[in-house]
């Protein structure tokens, strides 16, 4: 296919309905009732699945209920609390930095804007846009996680490989309206058929209108040829 944005785009709205009916409930898998527990899920999902954090979240918001709770926790003892999930000991101390950061700048508040938000420690843009789309309602772009990264590249959607310079690559070519199921859409695609070592894309809703499937490759072996 050809990389022009109304080509993009085309394929871009092709994926979405196809993607919508097969993952029709698709939404965000962290748990959380708040968007104080949002803020930590998110922070805690660096580099770490969602599983692990929700198994960890389950005493972990039992225990730190309140901003307070987290600005005034001995550190150390936080960090155990987060052992099971990678990076404890950094995600401790962006913890209590951000908590004592919205004390003292957001009246105890979890920030509703971009630029407020990212002026936490341990939030991003991906971190920042997940808190302001399923905590505040509020849709400024498109989440990158793995999943997206990795999809979004081999469907063709962008050439990009940092994460910021994909989501300014998609945000034109995916309707807004669509910006936060594209994300969980993708998400849901990745876990189940489009992993990142061994794509299932005999099982695709996509494969034949994507760029990188390997099926081709697949008839080759069958019919007796070497791989390329």
């Amino acid at each position: 296919m050809g990389t022009t944005l109304e080509s993009r785009g085309e394929q871009a709205a092709e994926v979405i309905d196809r993607l919508h009916e097969e993952y029709p409930d698709t939404t965000i898998s962290l748990n959380f009732s708040n968007r104080l527990e949002l803020l930590v899920a998110v922070v805690l999902s660096a580099q770490c699945t969602d599983e692990r954090v929700n198994k960890v979240t389950a005493d972990l918001f039992e225990k730190y209920q309140t901003v307070e709770d987290y600005a005034e926790a001995d550190e150390e003892e936080l960090a155990a609390d987060l052992n099971s999930v990678t990076y404890y000991n950094s995600k401790a101390g962006y913890l209590k930095s951000a908590a004592q950061t919205m004390i003292e700048k957001y009246d105890g508040e979890v920030p509703d804007t971009m630029s407020d938000l990212t002026d936490l420690s341990g939030v991003g843009r991906k971190t920042a846009n997940v808190v302001l789309q399923h905590g505040h309602d509020v849709v400024e772009g498109i989440v990158v996680d793995t999943h997206v990264q990795r999809i979004s590249r081999r469907l063709g959607l962008t050439e990009e490989e940092r994460p910021e310079q994909i989501e300014q690559d998609l945000m034109p070519v995916v309707p807004e309206e669509e910006w936060q199921d594209f994300t969980h859409l993708l998400i849901s695609h990745g876990r189940a058929v489009c992993d990142a070592r061994n794509p299932d894309c005999s099982e695709c809703v996509l494969e034949d209108i994507c760029p990188s499937s390997k099926l081709d490759h697949d008839v080759d072996l069958a019919d007796g040829e070497a791989w390329a």
